[in-house]
């Protein structure tokens, strides 16, 4: 039986992820779908735009058989750190196939680039040499895999899909990774049929009409939109009463801090302090990852990689019916209702983001049930 796991943040759900989820049932008509998501924050820093038990409701109405929390210690990190979380979720799991959107479609291709960065220790230093010429790490990253490869990889899909790969083969999941061909540019802003997330969210906060873009019942839950932006005079608050201890929170080193310090006062909004404080060391994502950390008050102290938990946020019959023959094998914990030992974080946040959206506590919402 094939147990397909997606890792994707739904931030909205549009016409894509539906290709995505039909492309899967057609290659694998019995299959099991376990998707694991970004529950309020996404791996670029970015507040999800509606909760994590509306994206929920979208993704079983949609096919999805079992959805699985991704949490905030992963879903808020760098891509290493976000494919790593979701990996060791879905292996947990027993998922035996992963399927994830790729502008290159080349799976081969993916995994060589994946078995370079792994074991080859001429790349590691020329990734030095770049950095040493001032180039950002990303860039750096890119390339020297051109360099050794002749190989471009510089698109997120691929380069999240090249972190799946390389957690499989670092730690030998018995997970087969598939790739779709992606049918739109990510990052581009133009809105068609099938278009990125990118371009939704910057329509929707430009009031445009997004209708045609994304599926009618995903269109029918995008209220309450979240927008880190709207928080600017939270997180200005914040740095400014604790100017003196930012160094507590996760991520903010020495170097960062003089240049937050410098510009805190000086920039009105949310995107003119990101490119105020960006430099060859810091890209713009990481200060937004940072900035968030700081308005969710998350600490060095607190901060780990471990799973210590999975929490399911709902399930079709077909879900449940896998949960309940795999979980005597599990063991760690899995979470169905809230409880505060393992989500108190997760309520923090929803809470703090409910500041502006005047949405239920998180301990209100319950597990969600389609048959």
């Amino acid at each position: 039986m094939n147990i397909i796991g997606i890792i994707c943040e739904y931030n909205p759900f549009h016409n894509g992820h539906l290709y995505h989820i039909n492309k899967i049932k057609e290659l694998y008509p019995d299959s099991t779908i376990i998707l694991v998501i970004s529950g309020s924050v996404t791996e670029r820093g970015d507040l999800s735009l509606i909760n994590k038990w509306d994206k929920t409701d979208v993704a079983l109405h949609y096919g999805i058989d079992l959805v699985v929390e991704l949490p905030y210690k992963f879903s808020s990190q760098s891509a290493d750190t976000f494919c790593y979380g979701s990996m060791k979720i879905l292996n947990i799991l027993g998922v035996n196939k992963i399927v994830f959107g790729s502008e290159c479609n080349d799976i081969n291709k993916i995994k060589e680039i994946a078995n370079l960065q792994l074991n080859d220790n001429k790349y590691n230093d020329i990734v030095k040499e770049y950095m040493k010429k001032g180039l950002n790490y990303p860039t750096a990253l890119s390339n020297s895999i051109k360099d050794i490869l002749g190989i471009t990889i510089n698109t997120p899909n691929d380069i999240l899909g090249l972190g799946y790969v390389k957690e499989i083969i670092k730690n030998n999941y018995n997970i087969e990774p598939i790739c779709i061909k992606r049918n739109n540019d990510y990052n581009s802003l133009e809105l068609s049929n099938i278009c990125s997330a990118s371009s939704i969210r910057n329509a929707l906060y430009n009031k445009e009409d997004i209708s045609k873009y994304v599926p009618k019942y995903s269109y029918e839950k995008i209220i309450n939109t979240r927008y880190l932006e709207d928080y600017y005079s939270y997180i200005k608050y914040k740095i400014i009463t604790e100017i003196d201890s930012l160094d507590k929170y996760h991520l903010v080193d020495d170097k960062i801090i003089p240049r937050i310090k410098k510009y805190i006062y000086v920039s009105n909004s949310l995107d003119e302090l990101i490119h105020n404080i960006k430099s060859k060391n810091y890209t713009y994502n990481t200060i937004k990852r940072i900035l968030v950390h700081i308005l969710m008050s998350y600490t060095k102290e607190e901060h780990n990689t471990n799973v210590d938990y999975i929490r399911i946020l709902g399930f079709n019959s077909k879900g449940r019916n896998y949960l309940n023959s795999i979980k005597k094998n599990i063991d760690i914990p899995i979470v169905t209702k809230y409880d505060d030992k393992y989500l108190n974080i997760e309520s923090r946040i929803t809470n703090i983001i409910n500041l502006k959206t005047n949405e239920l506590e998180e301990y209100k919402y319950k597990l969600i049930i389609k048959d």
